[in-house]
């Protein structure tokens, strides 16, 4: 049965028994925005979802700025609250960072790896971090919260095919992300990049892209592909950015198959 534990340091969602999940939400997300990943794979997984640091229920981090080095330790941290020793990591979008550094920098927390929507780099494309952040950061300083504008957000962000009950489910996600948890981490992710560590990250991996994302689109996810020394891609059509419920059939399918080639090898 899903249920949520306000732990020592940290706030998280969980259902199942047995090996260990961990899913991590992106930059508008929190524990709410893996239901169907909870209810999908609870049955032969204990999966557990976090507000991740400053979000929700979990405090702040105690240093500031935020950085992925701190994150990383936050999540290593959690795996041991949970009682790890290692845990399978699922992270989406900026979640989806979080777990490449987490991998690299606490490789014993890590069983294996699902990078889902993410980006080995900010800026890849050729974006400004000053243009990008300043963009995002419009709506915090006009005095606005990010419920207000989570609408306008995920519309931009979803595929066309989403369902009305699964972009309600990431709007609800996001309305209960403050503003200042969001400046933060905004500032955070325009200094993402990974390039350097992809080669040393030696778990399993799956990284999957919606083929219909244009904020981490398919070129991030094959060089995440081609750079980690043990990955798979996989393309889920019809999906954009919020692919965890965009496509949650698709998804935990791929997860599970990932999942439980690592327990019969």
């Amino acid at each position: 049965m899903i249920h949520d534990v306000e732990g020592a340091r940290f706030a998280w969602r969980e259902d199942g028994e047995g090996p260990l999940v961990v899913l991590l939400h992106g930059l508008g997300g929190s524990r709410i925005s893996w239901e169907p990943q909870l209810a999908g794979l609870a049955d032969r997984w204990r999966v557990a979802a976090w507000d991740m640091p400053g979000y929700g229920r979990s405090a702040p981090l105690a240093t500031e700025p935020v950085t992925f080095r701190a994150l990383a330790d936050a999540a290593a941290a959690w795996i041991d609250e949970l009682g790890g020793p290692a845990a399978h990591v699922v992270g989406i979008s900026m979640g989806g960072m979080v777990a490449q550094y987490l991998a690299a920098w606490h490789p014993e927390r890590v069983r294996s790896l699902t990078l889902l929507a993410t980006s080995p780099k900010f800026g890849m494309d050729g974006t400004l971090p000053d243009e990008w952040r300043a963009a995002r950061l419009a709506a915090l300083d006009d005095g606005l919260e990010p419920a207000d504008f989570a609408e306008r957000v995920l519309r931009s962000l979803a595929g066309p095919n989403i369902t009305d009950d699964a972009f309600e489910s990431q709007r609800a996600a996001m309305s209960r992300v403050t503003g200042a948890a969001l400046r933060r981490s905004i500032e955070c992710l325009v200094t993402h990049d990974t390039t350097h560590l992809l080669g040393g990250i030696h778990h399993p991996t799956l990284v999957a892209v919606g083929a219909l994302d244009t904020e981490t689109p398919l070129a991030y996810s094959e060089h995440l592909a081609r750079h980690l020394p043990d990955a798979q891609l996989q393309v889920v059509p019809g999906a954009g950015h919020l692919l965890n419920v965009e496509a949650p059939d698709r998804v935990n399918e791929l997860i599970a198959a990932h999942l439980t080639s690592l327990e019969t090898t």
